[in-house]
């Protein structure tokens, strides 16, 4: 019998969740991550302000994968035919897959994780005014969520742009705004920001001058591509401007014929949202069994990158904003798309968990 081929994923996030489940059986595959847990992203916004939620929408790693090992710690570097964990781990590879997503700092374990929610909902719960510090879809799904699980509170939303969820069309961005506006309570200023630097409170003064006293404030900004790991290994020069790693059609990294890159470190030209690092990550599973099946240049599934943008944000627990090829819409008909479940039970069953 051949020997099983070792695929190494390196990320917990969507897309590493996926390629480690669906190659486990195919491969003898090793997830590295310096989290216990992966985490549903389309819930996290309803977790601050019902933390319960966490216990389904963060999942063990050891819950859905059952022959996979797991080495719980971050990737340091990528050298020759195997990776370098933080933890000193050299880990061989026939096959490896980057998954690395954007930068994290969070707790490492799924009861620390809980726990941060807990302690985000009673400091909204503690708070008369809460400010939130940007108005992509993090933000404003967080103050919908405030706003209507508690309509007492003022919230200000502060956002750098000339308009709210800037990855989408303008008719989505009038729509949000205006569903914003129509709660009392709230108060959304454009075209400003604040500095992160030593953010304390209860005062906070925009650039242009603007002063806000708040009780608790978020910090909803964009994070940096998670490859700074990668840049003083064997695939450095595979890095682009903006730190995402280049790849081809077939999700490879260019001029590799067994590394691919899932998510928001590809360099594929379109926004970057979970659901298609789920999409790319369906076709580095195709691409690496075809390979495992035939190393001798087989045809490879290509990903077609999403040409024009669609979106989904949620607005609280019954509302939802979203944008599709032909109409935009507002209200309860989006909301019943994501806004109650918001995809948990989804990804659960994508990962063979009940």
């Amino acid at each position: 019998m051949a020997e099983r081929k070792r695929v190494v994923v390196v990320g917990g996030g969507v897309g590493g969740s996926l390629v480690a489940k669906n190659l486990e059986s195919h491969a003898d595959v090793t997830l590295i991550d310096p989290k216990e847990y992966y985490e549903v992203p389309y819930a996290q916004m309803r977790c601050i302000v019902e933390p319960s939620m966490a216990e389904r929408s963060v999942l063990k790693h050891s819950e859905y994968l059952k022959t996979a090992h797991i080495v719980q710690s971050a990737a340091e570097s990528v050298s020759g035919s195997e990776v370098v964990t933080e933890s000193g781990e050299r880990v061989p590879f026939d096959f490896l897959v980057i998954t690395t997503g954007t930068t994290y700092s969070g707790p490492s374990t799924k009861a620390e994780r809980v726990k941060l929610y807990e302690a985000d909902k009673e400091k909204i719960v503690a708070a008369d005014h809460v400010l939130v510090i940007g108005g992509g879809p993090v933000g404003v799904e967080l103050v919908g969520e405030i706003v209507v699980d508690f309509p007492d509170k003022k919230v200000t939303l502060v956002h750098s742009g000339k308009r709210l969820l800037e990855f989408l069309g303008t008719k989505v961005s009038d729509k949000t705004l205006k569903w914003l506006q129509s709660k009392k309570n709230v108060e959304v200023i454009l075209n400003d920001r604040i500095a992160l630097e030593g953010l304390t409170g209860p005062e906070y003064v925009t650039k242009n001058g603007t002063h806000i006293k708040a009780d608790a404030h978020f910090v909803c900004i964009g994070k940096r591509v998670g490859s700074s790991w990668l840049q003083s290994s064997d695939l450095s020069q595979l890095i682009d401007e903006e730190g995402r790693l280049k790849v081809d059609a077939n999700m490879r990294l260019e001029g590799q014929s067994n590394i691919f890159a899932v998510g928001d470190i590809a360099n594929t030209k379109e926004i970057k949202q979970g659901y298609l690092a789920g999409k790319q990550a369906d076709v580095v599973v195709d691409n690496i069994k075809r390979l495992i099946k035939n190393s001798k240049a087989p045809k490879l599934a290509e990903y077609k990158p999403l040409t024009s943008p669609l979106g989904l944000v949620s607005l609280g627990r019954y509302e939802g904003v979203a944008q599709f090829p032909i109409v935009t819409l507002i209200g309860r008909l989006p909301g019943m798309l994501k806004s109650g479940d918001l995809f948990v039970g989804k990804a659960r069953g994508s990962l063979g968990v009940k």
